[in-house]
């Protein structure tokens, strides 16, 4: 369970963040506040200058937990030039633009499949004028083939994919593309990875579980997203699996939801 004066006090400080991290902060209330229209708006990093496109609060706080909190580096390892990052569950482009933006000698490729979220992804590199990234609207997952994404939780970002099999109605769900990491990596060329970067509603399980460990190895550092809701497993089965082929494994709790943290995983020539 969350510790209440963290949660709290967490939550009163992003207040402040929010309204002093972006440019026109009445702006970022209204939307909070839900006194905003509906649709995709343009927000302004203050300092920065990075602009984005988004469509929801949640998309907002995505953005201030990645540039504000700096939570990756915060709870994984800062970045650094001339790495090649691979970012899975890339959003609207929220971290990929933090990778690739700062670090111009960065290679970032970036996954993203539900089409209204890498529509935005694209917008958002164009809007920022970023060359060093190379964007798919596809799917990571433990198979080649179709996913389906369930789209009840409402929330682009909160979508939790699973096989095709069984699917719920049409209405509630999307059919999309899907790579293996394998196959990623020998589609990307990729033969060394500095990065690897996951945030898809467990499907960090089973696209970790079923990589081979002649995959993993190209692998210096992964810094995911747990969300122990979404599956049968949770952090500490991968904990112990990345442990089992030679990372060193750092935990982070979420401040406010037991089941979310963060899972940090580095070979140990980095030490």
């Amino acid at each position: 369970m969350a510790n209440p004066v963290r949660k709290y006090s967490y939550y009163l400080r992003s207040i402040f963040e929010l309204l002093w991290g972006f440019e026109d902060p009445l702006s970022v209330a209204k939307i909070f506040l839900r006194l905003s229209p509906p649709g995709v708006k343009t927000i302004r990093l203050r300092g920065a200058g990075l602009v984005f496109r988004f469509r929801s609060a949640m998309d907002v706080w995505s953005l201030k937990e990645t540039f504000l909190d700096r939570f990756y580096e915060r709870f994984g390892t800062p970045v650094q030039d001339g790495w090649t990052i691979v970012d899975i569950g890339g959003g609207i482009g929220e971290f990929t633009l933090f990778a690739a933006c700062k670090h111009p000698t960065n290679v970032v490729f970036a996954f993203e499949p539900y089409p209204e979220s890498f529509e935005l992804l694209e917008a958002n590199l164009e809007l920022n004028g970023v060359e060093n990234v190379k964007a798919f609207e596809e799917a990571v997952w433990s198979e080649n083939g179709r996913l389906r994404l369930d789209l009840t939780p409402g929330e682009p970002s909160q979508f939790i994919s699973g096989a095709v099999e069984g699917a719920l109605n049409d209405s509630d769900q999307t059919i999309v593309p899907a790579i293996t990491l394998s196959d990623a990596f020998a589609k990307m060329n990729l033969d060394h990875c500095d990065l690897l970067k996951l945030d898809c509603e467990g499907a960090e399980f089973p696209i970790l579980f079923s990589a081979p460990d002649g995959l993993l190895v190209k692998i210096e550092r992964i810094i995911l997203e747990y969300h122990d809701n979404a599956s049968d497993n949770n952090h500490q089965d991968l904990a112990k699996y990345l442990s089992e082929r030679g990372y060193q494994v750092q935990i982070t709790p979420n401040y406010v939801h037991s089941y979310l943290g963060y899972l940090f995983a580095r070979r140990p020539a980095e030490v």
